[in-house]
């Protein structure tokens, strides 16, 4: 089958298959790397954004020891 079909294409039966693996892969690391967000989650992550919440108090003791270790 799979040769039949490169030779309608009238390609090898190597580059039929790595071309139609190579779309598959390329599909699949879209669908992991994309994220689709329903109307609400966009809202909510761009108010979230547009008005970040103050850094607690554990977060401003994290980035001053950073700063302290990288001498900034």
């Amino acid at each position: 089958m799979f040769q039949r079909a490169a030779d309608i294409q009238g390609r090898t039966l190597t580059d039929f298959i790595v071309s139609n693996v190579l779309d598959i892969a390329k599909q699949v690391i879209m669908e992991h790397e994309n994220m689709i967000l329903t109307k609400q989650d966009q809202e909510v992550f761009v108010a979230a954004m547009l008005n970040p919440p103050e850094p607690s108090a554990k977060l401003r003791d994290a980035a001053q020891r950073y700063k302290q270790k990288m001498n900034v």
